[in-house]
């Protein structure tokens, strides 16, 4: 994979570049945010790799910028800051995964895999997924709900595919970790609401009738109210 690491603390960059090369990756390097984000828009990477407090420019303000220039590339966000609120405002910003610091780099290489490994592959003949007026191209990565096309991180397309891929059955939170997180989370972790909740204000609050349920207690289901 050709990834793109942000990493303005030496040490870490030349830890992360060295790990990552060993397992044939190709890496570029940037050591603050606007080189970062310049490189991020000028360059097709299939991962980034990003700091959080960098200088010149923050973490978040780097993610939010390419997120809303490239959609779909998987942002893995590194942070010294561990607490909730802190993680929740690097999935805001549009960060699909997140890493507190320090962090053992196998777990860093399962992360890189589960996503890469979820993001949706272009095919010309994958079938549309449809449910009311909502739908989903995985060949394209187009989601669009009433004709209005819907801006999805990587992460929120792969929930949203696993959702509509299963529409009418109760999905629970184990069955998301596993196939849209595999590894990445343990299940006391939130941020399953939290990208439920970022589903829900793309796809639901605009728009009737709402197509993403909560049955307390067993899960989700996407359907028709």
């Amino acid at each position: 994979m050709k990834i793109l690491l942000v990493e303005d603390e030496p040490k870490v960059a030349s830890f992360l570049h060295k790990g990552l090369t060993e397992q044939q990756h190709a890496v570029e390097v940037a050591t603050d945010g606007p080189t970062g984000l310049r490189m991020a828009l000028a360059g097709a990477h299939d991962l980034i790799i990003l700091d959080n407090l960098l200088p010149g420019l923050s973490g978040l303000d780097v993610c939010r910028q390419v997120r809303a220039q490239n959609p779909a590339v998987p942002i893995l966000m590194l942070t010294a800051l561990g607490e909730t609120d802190d993680k929740i405002r690097g999935l805001d910003a549009g960060a699909d995964d997140y890493l507190v610091k320090p962090f053992a780099f196998q777990e860093l290489l399962a992360r890189v895999r589960a996503l890469v490994r979820r993001r949706p592959e272009p095919s010309s003949t994958a079938a549309i997924l449809h449910l009311a007026d909502l739908t989903l191209d995985p060949g394209s990565k187009r989601v669009q709900r009433a004709g209005q096309p819907i801006q999805l991180t990587a992460r929120e397309f792969s929930l949203l595919e696993y959702l509509l891929r299963h529409k009418g059955r109760v999905i629970s939170r184990v069955d998301i970790l596993e196939h849209v997180w595999e590894t990445s989370f343990d299940t006391g972790s939130n941020v399953i609401d939290v990208y439920i909740n970022f589903l829900r204000k793309k796809i639901d609050k605009d728009f009737t009738p709402k197509l993403i349920h909560t049955l307390v207690g067993m899960g989700y289901v996407m359907k028709e109210e």
